[in-house]
Order: C-alpha cells, then structure tokens, then sequence
C-alpha cells in the first residue's frame, strides 16, 4: 500500500501536482515511517511548493535514517538555499560529496551555494555594483514564486532563461526593458508597483509584433520558426529504493526473455520458448503473459496439464493482483482449449465449457464464443454416438407399439422417442411415433415424423401413408392426395394408399360440384387463403384472367382446359372451394 501511495506521488509530481504529491507522499510515511525515500521525495515536493521550512525538515529526517546516501543531503542543500542560509548549504553539499564525489548535482549545487554566499557577503554599493544586482539574488524565485502576477512567467522557458541570464549578468537588464515581464517582475524584486499591460494585451502585442501589416510574417519572425523548440523544463526526478531499480531491472529483463521466447515459438523451437518464458516468469511474476505464452507452447506439444497448470497459475495471479479481465479471460479460453483436447467422451466436455462461461463472464470475445458453441456441439454429437443402441432401440420400439395397442398413446410416444435416441435413424420409430401423434391431435407433431421417416427410407411406403392421413386430416385433400400418389410410385398395390388416394378425389369431388355445406365451405375456403401457393395463384394475373374466361368467355375456357398447368391450379382452387364447377 505503501508502493501504490507512493508511486501515485511520483505521479502526481511529475504531472507537476505538488500538493497532491504531498499528500500521497504523506500517506505512504504513515504506512511505511522507515523509508528514507518518501521523506526525500516529499522534501522535493514541498520545495517545489516553497515550503522551504517543510522541506528542511524531510531532508533532516533523510540523512538521519540513511546518512550514506547522498541524495539526502541535496535536499537539503535545496531547503538551505531556499531559506538563504548559504553557508548551511556550502557544509550539505560538501557532506554529500564526501559520500559521492561525482555526483553532478551535488556540483552544481555546491557551487550556486558557494556564489550565493560570496554575493551575501560582498558589500552593498561601491564602484562596480549593479544597483540591480540584490534584486536578482537567490530569494527571487521564492519573491516571483509567491506573487500571483508573476509566478505562471515561470512556467515559460525563455523567461526563465532570461532570468538566469540577469542573475550572471545584472547589466544585461538593458536588453530586456522592452519585455512586460521583466518590468513586471522588477516591480515585484523591488517592491514598486509597476503598471503593466494583462496578459491579454501582451499576447496582442506579441501577436501584433510577429505579423505585418499585409499580414505577411517579418523575415524575423520566420527565422524564429526555424529555430528548435527549445524543451520545457522538467521537475526534478524522483528517487527509487535499490529494490524498486532491481525490480524495475528484472522487468525489463524479463520482456527481453520473453520477446526471446516468441521468436523461438515462432520457430517451432518449443523447448527453447518454454526456457525464455519460464525465465521470464522467474523475473517477473506480476505479468502473467509470460505463463499463458508458456501454456500456448504447452498446447502445441500436446502438454495439456501442463498447460491447464500454467493457465490456472496465471487466473490466480491475474486475481490476486487485480489484473486486466481480458488477460483472466485469456487464459481461461486457453484452459478450455487444452480440456478440449484432452476430451474422450462426452462428459469429458462439461469442464471445459464451464471454463470458456467462465472466460466469457471476464471479457466477452468472438473467438472464445466459438469455441464454446464447438465444445457443446461435440459434446451433443458425442452422447449421441455414446447412447446409440440398435438392440435397445428395437426394445424400446415393441414396448411402444404395446402402448399403442392398448391406446395409451402418451406412453408410446415416450418408448418411440427413447428408441429414436438410441437410433436416431429408424424409419420405423419415427412412423410409429407419427401414428401416435396422430391419434392425440399433435398433427403439426406428426407431419414432421412421417416427413422424417420418408426422409431416411423415401421407399417406405408407410411412411406415404402416414403422412396423407395427417394431411388429409388438416383438409389439404390437394397436398394429401400428392402424397398418396407418391407412395404409389414405390407400392402401386398398396390398399391404405389407394384408398387414401379415392378419400381426396371424393372430397375435391364434393367441393367442386358445390356440395359442401354453408359452414365446410366457409371452412375450407378460410384455411385456403392462409394457404400461400392458393394467395400466388390467386393473385397470378393470367390466373385471374383464365377464371373471368371461365364465367364470360365459353370459347376462351376450352383453351385453358386443354393447358395442363392451368387445369392443374384450377382443381387446386376447386379442392380449396374457392371455385366450383356446375
């Protein structure tokens, strides 16, 4: 907890956030008191604040736990200077540098301090003397700091520069008059109040300054654009415990060995892969990519429980330290993959499709969906294969033809339908099942069956039989008798088909010369409008040219009797009672 508090200060510093570092620095002293780094860190972070006093006090605790570490007492040469106690800061530099003599801040600060002091002890006026040159000392970055119109000058590079410039140079200030900002920040150095210009009247000027009247860039101008940017100045870095570079080290280390590891799996050099991963993993274990790579290697060399070991390994890290879903639902759908492979039967498949739920719970994707639907496909396929049993089939087929006999209908079509599962391609099962359905009304039921049955035998006559009783039974005397017909083609003799066959012509008989009464007409001619092959012939305009000839035209009529395909719509229209010869 202490890490993550810390590392958000970091942050929040580098984002140049100094409060917000405070905080989190303070947070993580609480957690962890001994950690002469957090300290350090939030003596920066208070200097950059101009909290010198603050400052001061980190950088006393720094050097108090870990007085061998130079670092410490840059800080506090920083909160010495800060607090113009010049010699105080010669004395911390010159300490840190006994510790590390070629420490290049502990230089730079060692001579600024050094400069600060000789210009604190040379005298106020005299032959030589800047009248400007107090203003321009150590404390004027604390003065510009702290006064709200002067201190965002501070965040632009090239006032900072020109800053540093007059600090070296006091006499220099000539070349800077014309610039608001130096006038601004003399007037605060010295204490005047200068009336300048607001910050949108300088960008005006400077706008006004960089375009001509034409509206044409000044050759100056366009020079300056040429010119590198120069880079904004970045804050002072942050320290690292020697575990936190160690750690940082091995994860670099460890990315290495695994790049090394995809290049030897890219060459099917598997073993290899499998070094550079596992080393990888060793180095790092908080990057559980380098476990679920090593399982794809695994899974390629038919190493299954490796594999699975690999990827549960990586589930419970990944939860542990509450990684993204997406890489859980990696190795979860690698997992699965391996139990796949390893499936012998059907019930082999349960964990696996458990597993890519699972995957698919963490992070919903395309490829892992797919396999799931296979899983569950070849396990359908599989029980099938395991429960086929044609001995038991045909057992299970008597049992239910005895049902049948005895009129118990439901319980025949329980034995009919165990004996399709244990044979899925008996004709005769899916017959006999039609039959039941028959006699219990379940006619839609029964039409797919007898459908079905003349689907694997198309020879089977009874199955022609099975399928026009249930047609007729729905009044679709034209569909039926088609059927009928059918059959007769495979069993010309056969009594239930010819009979069926003299059932349909009567009844398309009946309605034709208008003998059906007031309500089967009505009947019959509502179930034929639902019908679509009767709504396509009734709104085929030639159609419906042929039934005007019929009431209108005698002549024309006879010519549309002697086309069979017209003849053939017109019975149908005539066993639909939508038309009736007289």
């Amino acid at each position: 907890m202490a890490d993550e508090a810390k590392a958000k200060g970091n942050a929040a510093f580098a984002a140049g956030n100094f409060t917000e570092a405070v905080s989190h620095f303070t947070e993580a002293i609480n957690l962890s008191p001994t950690n002469h780094v957090l300290f350090s860190n939030r003596s920066a972070a208070y200097a950059s604040l101009y909290k010198f006093t603050e400052a001061l006090s980190d950088a006393q605790k720094t050097v108090e736990i870990k007085p061998d570490w130079s670092k410490g007492y840059s800080r506090l040469g920083v909160a010495y200077m800060g607090l113009h106690s010049y010699n105080d800061a010669v004395l911390a530099y010159r300490r840190g540098l006994e510790i590390d003599p070629n420490n290049e801040p502990l230089r730079s600060g060692l001579a600024e301090a050094e400069a600060a002091l000789a210009r604190s002890s040379r005298p106020r006026t005299g032959p030589g003397v800047s009248l400007f040159a107090e203003a321009f000392g150590p404390d004027m970055w604390v003065k510009l700091g702290n006064d709200p119109t002067t201190r965002g000058f501070l965040q632009q590079p090239d006032f900072v520069k020109i800053l540093q410039d007059l600090q070296k140079n006091p006499n220099n200030l000539k070349l800077y008059v014309d610039d608001q900002r130096i006038v601004q920040a003399m007037g605060v150095l010295m204490k005047v109040n200068v009336q300048t210009r607001g910050a949108e009247d300088v960008k005006m000027a400077e706008a006004s300054s960089r375009w001509s009247p034409e509206g044409k860039r000044p050759a100056a101008a366009e020079a300056d654009t040429v010119k590198e940017k120069r880079p904004e100045p970045e804050p002072e870095p942050m320290d690292l415990s020697e575990e936190e570079k160690e750690k940082k080290e091995k994860k670099a280390q460890a990315q290495k060995e695994k790049e090394a590891g995809n290049v030897a799996y890219k060459k099917k050099d598997f073993e290899t892969a499998i070094q550079h991963y596992t080393k990888a993993n060793e180095l790092d274990d908080e990057d559980i990519s380098f476990r679920t790579n090593r399982a794809a290697v695994y899974l390629e060399m038919g190493k299954y429980e490796d594999c699975i070991k690999d990827c549960d390994e990586a589930v419970e890290r990944g939860r542990e330290i509450r990684l993204d879903y997406k890489m859980i639902a990696r190795a979860l759908t690698r997992k699965g993959t391996a139990l796949v492979k390893m499936a012998k039967c059907s019930k082999d498949y349960e964990p696996a499709i458990e597993t890519f739920h699972k995957a698919l719970t963490e992070h919903r994707n395309p490829d892992t969906l797919k396999k799931l639907n296979d899983a569950e496909k070849a396990k359908k396929e599989l029980e099938q294969q395991e429960y086929f049993d044609p001995q038991i089939a045909d057992e299970e087929r008597e049992k239910g033809n005895q049902y049948f006999k005895e009129q118990n209908y439901p319980e025949a079509v329980k034995h009919y339908t165990e004996a399709l599962k244990r044979n899925p391609k008996d004709p005769k099962a899916y017959s006999n099942r039609a039959a039941c359905y028959t006699k219990l009304g379940a006619l839609p039921q029964g039409l797919k069956d007898a459908e079905k049955c003349i689907e694997l035998d198309p020879t089977f006559a009874k199955g022609y039989t099975r399928k026009g009783t249930i047609q007729f039974f729905m009044r679709e005397y034209d569909r039926a008798l088609e059927t009928y017909q059918e059959g007769l083609k495979h069993d010309p003799r056969n009594p239930e088909l010819l009979d069926g066959v003299r059932r349909c012509v009567e009844q398309i008989n009946k309605a034709g010369r208008g003998d059906l009464s007031p309500e089967e007409l009505k009947e019959r001619q509502a179930k034929a409008m639902q019908d679509p092959e009767i709504q396509n012939i009734l709104t085929d305009p030639v159609m419906q040219q042929v039934l005007v000839d019929l009431q209108e035209n005698p002549k024309s009529a006879r010519d549309h009797m002697g086309n069979p395909l017209v003849m053939n719509k017109i019975q149908k229209l005539i066993s639909a009672g939508i038309v009736q010869m007289r």
